[in-house]
């Protein structure tokens, strides 16, 4: 479906080379721009850009919201090769500095943040904590009407099943719009259940077989959102393209872009449970694309590696021992074959993807002897010394986040994995490709370790203003942030901490100081709190950056700032970007009035889309069970745009998910978002752009 949500990346002004876009599927932009490389070889599944309805705002700075209606339609771009995705919006002006059209930078820190912000942020777990319950109640429950006082803002299972999933089955019968229909497909998928009257599985297998590209696509990942283990034979049939899947699409093949949405399906039901048996099915399905050299089309392929990624092996029984080797050794089959640079890019997700399947051994074992060897083995990549030869900067990015993810911390020189984090900090300083240096040093950070530490301090001291400073400071906030995460009661590292405010009060940049601010909330400098309010306060009409300073504030939990950020949200109505970064500070904060304010704000200065799309977002993503009953009524609003009632079909799945995380942060955590196709994420129509 169109675009639903606001992404916070458009907030920082990294799209301003983009087209105002359309995109799909209920969705939320949380990524770079159109990074998708030219398609190698003649396997296309390219995107055909045409006309279709409203779109979502392009670049933004200060913003005085988008636009506030549908689009007119114009001229079909250039058709891409082999199965088109669904359609984009005809494109807008783009200009950059000094009127020049320019790309957005895609090395900027703020890519690697929304792709990987969930689980710092963990935004459900603040809200649906047990806490009072502020007069706002009144606002939900009418006047007259009790609070009971103390209450955790969670919808109950009984309001899901009498309440939010019959009325998403209603609305989904009652419409044709795209929108809609797609919005409420992945909202009942969220939730994940079946109701007394009907099975969401058939519900979903039914649109299975839409004309419309979307849908399909949507209707087939859906299937796995669900985490429903009786949607397995059929993804795997629809992965395999085999004559089963056909029957199920109701056409001569599985399209590319279906197939792949079927196979992150089959990943994310295989996370979601313990038997071994489903796993295996899933593998198989995903291992025969990966070994098909048939398959021209990228995006299968690497659909195929995330899938696998996400099998989520119980290392402590025998059984997934047996299928977890099995699957690395394909891994690592093909990511040893000597492949051109097209599919060197495919090859590329392989690392991220063996550290993510091996993030649970430790000890003495067979698994541990081989997470050492592909240690190695991406250090190698690291420093150029691969067994194949190698054209794309991508495997040397991949290996640097892999190798963040499985190094143990560098203590001293004689630490285990010394020689690991001595190679990223040597990367960072001599190494050619600017996003991997940039990934290292982040890398140093996830390691952790005093000298890392140090590493990372001397490089926000001495690194460039605008580039490394604010790659340290994240890298430095992660590593604090891992730290209070092993050891709640832990004092916040004061050394990183000065060093931090230090260079808030320094740099002018507002990137840079973006940077500075998220690095203090994850390091939990209190003691900055003061400084980082009062810039806030002082720089309200920079979006991008009064939202990351409000990030800040709530990540290190500054109540006093609880006021201030409320009236950030308040006089955000036509600042959508600051709007969202902002209500979602106050949900983090645990402040149980931000869903008053949002709803308030439904109603105020018309029904601008961009406003529209930043309230749903923050709406679902804080999940207060009061905005059930006001976000249904206006999803059977007739007066308002259908655009705008997918919005609350979008929020009502993200307050009813069974999920803390949003289900695809499993998916977009510590992966290589450089090496994007189109369907893992272009800003339209990927898995990671569905909210």
């Amino acid at each position: 479906m169109k675009k639903l949500v606001l992404s916070s990346m458009a907030s920082i002004g990294l799209l301003m080379a983009m087209p105002d876009t359309a995109s799909a599927h209920g969705g939320q932009y949380r990524g770079p721009g159109d990074v998708v490389p030219p398609n190698p070889g003649s396997g296309g599944g390219g995107r055909t850009p045409g006309p279709t309805g409203p779109t979502s705002p392009g670049p933004s700075g200060p913003s005085g919201g988008g636009p506030a209606g549908p689009s007119t339609p114009g001229p079909a771009g250039p058709a891409g090769p082999a199965a088109a995705g669904p359609t984009a919006g005809p494109a807008g002006p783009t200009t950059a500095r000094g009127g020049v059209q320019a790309g957005p930078d895609l090395t900027k820190w703020q890519f690697w943040w929304e792709f990987n912000k969930d689980p710092f942020i963990n935004l459900k777990a603040a809200i649906h904590t047990t806490g009072t319950v502020t007069e706002s109640d009144d606002f939900f429950m009418g006047a007259g009407k009790v609070s009971g006082g103390k209450d955790t803002m969670k919808p109950t299972e009984q309001t899901i099943m009498n309440q939010v999933l019959p009325r998403l089955k209603q609305a989904l019968d009652g419409t044709s719009d795209r929108d809609i229909t797609s919005s409420c497909i992945v909202a009942m998928a969220k939730i994940g259940k079946d109701h007394p009257n009907f099975k969401i599985l058939e519900i979903f297998k039914e649109h299975l077989t839409s004309g419309d590209q979307e849908i399909r696509e949507t209707a087939a990942v859906s299937m796995g959102i669900s985490q429903m283990t009786d949607a397995v034979n059929d993804l795997a049939e629809m992965v395999k393209d085999s004559p089963a899947g056909r029957k199920l699409t109701d056409r001569g093949e599985v399209d590319p872009r279906t197939r792949s949405f079927a196979a992150y399906g089959l990943g994310l039901v295989s996370y979601a449970t313990a038997d071994v048996d489903i796993k295996t099915a899933a593998f198989e399905a995903l291992k025969s694309v990966l070994e098909d050299e048939s398959i021209v089309n990228r995006n299968p392929k690497v659909a195929a590696i995330n899938g696998i990624s996400l099998l989520n092996p119980d290392i402590s029984d025998p059984k997934s021992t047996a299928l977890l080797n099995n699957v690395l050794t394909t891994l690592e089959t093909y990511f040893n074959k000597d492949l051109g640079t097209g599919e060197q890019q495919i090859q590329s997700h392989v690392p991220p993807a063996i550290a993510k399947l091996l993030q649970n051994v430790e000890g003495d074992s067979d698994l541990s002897g081989k997470k050492e060897a592909y240690k190695k083995m991406f250090l190698n990549e690291l420093n150029g010394r691969s067994k194949v030869k190698r054209s794309s900067n991508e495997v040397v990015q991949s290996s640097a986040l892999a190798l963040g993810q499985m190094a143990k911390p560098y203590e001293e020189k004689g630490s285990p994995d010394a020689d690991i984090s001595r190679a990223l900090n040597q990367y960072f300083e001599k190494g050619k490709d600017q996003q991997a240096k940039y990934f290292s040093l982040l890398a140093l950070g996830q390691i952790g370790g005093k000298e890392n530490r140090s590493a990372l301090l001397k490089a926000l001291e001495k690194g460039n203003k605008a580039l490394e400073k604010p790659w340290a400071a994240i890298g430095l906030g992660v590593y604090s942030f891992d730290i209070a995460q092993a050891d709640p009661s832990a004092e916040p590292d004061t050394v990183v901490g000065r060093a931090l405010q230090d260079w808030l009060g320094k740099l002018k940049n507002p990137d840079s100081r973006s940077a500075i601010a998220v690095a203090l909330g994850l390091a939990k400098y209190i003691d900055s709190a003061d400084d980082l309010r009062t810039m806030m306060i002082e720089e309200k009409n920079q979006d991008e950056l009064a939202g990351y300073l409000a990030i800040g504030l709530a990540l290190m939990n500054d109540q006093r700032s609880i006021e201030d950020i409320k009236n950030i949200v308040k006089t955000s109505v036509r600042r959508p970007d600051r709007l969202k970064q902002a209500a979602i500070a106050l949900g983090k904060l645990g402040d149980k009035s931000v869903t008053e304010l949002l709803q308030g704000m439904m109603t105020e200065g018309g029904q601008n889309l961009a406003k529209m799309s930043a309230i749903a977002s923050a709406l679902g993503f804080i999940g207060d069970r009061r905005t059930i009953d006001p976000l249904t009524k206006m999803l059977f609003d007739e007066s308002i745009t259908p655009l705008s009632r997918a919005f609350a079909a979008v929020a009502l799945g993200g307050v009813a998910d069974k999920e803390l995380l949003p289900w695809n942060s499993k998916i977009a955590q510590n992966m290589n978002y450089r090496a994007a196709v189109e369907t893992l994420t272009n800003g339209q129509a990927g898995i990671l752009d569905i909210l």
